[in-house]
């Protein structure tokens, strides 16, 4: 096969003009930016964000970012607007229309209608001599000198510039609203990221039984104990339940190995004094954090008084979807 030049540097080149129109989206950051901001901060109903082509998928993410950050948005498509679903559009939304032109027929029709609705339009274009930049309350400035198509067709850098506006926008409207990692948790309850952020080990140390001996236990104790409870360790408690120590599976062999006369080996001759531990409360993210740094499988979990409360295990992370 002849290739027509290399395909390494093609790529290259792509992604420093993406990154170089990126770069002076900064320059284009100005006071009607910041009165777009200051008026969804006060909005009364919610961001409808349309376009059509690839400016409807960047303004499907857009509505995403700014769902996920705390500001109610939907999408309309510009072209089925004028065909019914105009009428998803709400007293207090506003508009935030996408095109790079700025002069699709679509938009054009669009724009009139959303007048006739009473609600505000933020324009983000690429030409701000556009139709729809003069109709607009509010104009987000994405101008491109080219597009990364070696023809200047297909939208590439101009999509990449829409899209990074829309991350600029919600960033801002995050920080003005102080939404914070908790805010965010209460919006992706599922999947990883999610049990990242609200996940804590108190949620996972009732999946097992947990393992305790006291330090006068026998080996056989300590062996049962161990073996029963299928952690890979126990822990060693005091009267009172607090804890003193932790016995790990690797302990046992360790301690095997040395000694042919078991008898008078008790618990506390081979526990690891002062084990790592986390609180309960803790979230269980740090858990993991704290067992790969150490290179351990489990930890046990304390409350406030230094009782034991259970352990967490490395394999409940892993079910969980934490790792």
């Amino acid at each position: 096969m002849n290739l027509v030049r290399n395909i390494q540097q093609t790529a290259r080149e792509v992604l420093l003009q993406e990154a170089e129109a990126i770069k002076h989206l900064a320059e284009y950051i100005d006071d009607s930016f910041q009165q777009l901001v200051i008026e969804i901060l006060s909005l009364r109903g919610r961001v409808i964000v349309t376009g059509i082509g690839k400016s409807a998928i960047i303004a499907n993410k857009i509505v995403a970012t700014l769902n996920s950050t705390g500001t109610p948005s939907i999408f309309m498509h510009a072209a089925d607007a004028i065909h019914g679903d105009l009428g998803m559009v709400q007293e207090g939304d506003l508009a935030i229309c996408i095109s790079k032109s700025g002069n699709t027929p679509e938009v054009k029709v669009l724009v009139p209608l959303l007048r006739r609705q009473g609600i505000k339009i933020a324009a983000l274009v690429s030409n701000t001599e556009s139709y729809l930049a003069k109709q607009s309350d509010f104009i987000l400035n994405a101008t491109i000198g080219e597009e990364a198509c070696p023809n200047n067709l297909a939208p590439t850098t101009s999509t990449t510039a829409h899209l990074a506006m829309g991350d600029a926008l919600a960033i801002c409207l995050l920080e003005q609203r102080n939404f914070t990692s908790r805010d965010f948790a209460r919006y992706h309850p599922g999947g990883a990221l999610g049990k990242q952020l609200y996940l804590k080990v108190d949620d996972l140390i009732t999946l097992n039984d947990c393992p305790r001996v006291s330090p006068e236990a026998s080996v056989k104790d300590v062996i049962v104990e161990i073996s029963t409870k299928r952690l890979g360790a126990t822990s060693v408690t005091d009267t009172n339940g607090r804890l003193v120590g932790i016995i790990t599976d690797g302990d046992v062999r360790r301690m095997l190995e040395k000694h042919s006369d078991l008898s008078s080996i008790k618990a506390r001759d081979i526990m690891t004094v002062s084990p790592r531990r986390v609180e309960t409360g803790t979230y269980a993210a740090k858990a993991l954090k704290i067992m790969e740094d150490f290179n351990i499988t489990q930890l046990v979990v304390t409350d406030g008084n230094d009782c034991v409360a259970g352990f967490v295990h490395l394999h409940d992370l892993l079910k969980e979807g934490i790792v």
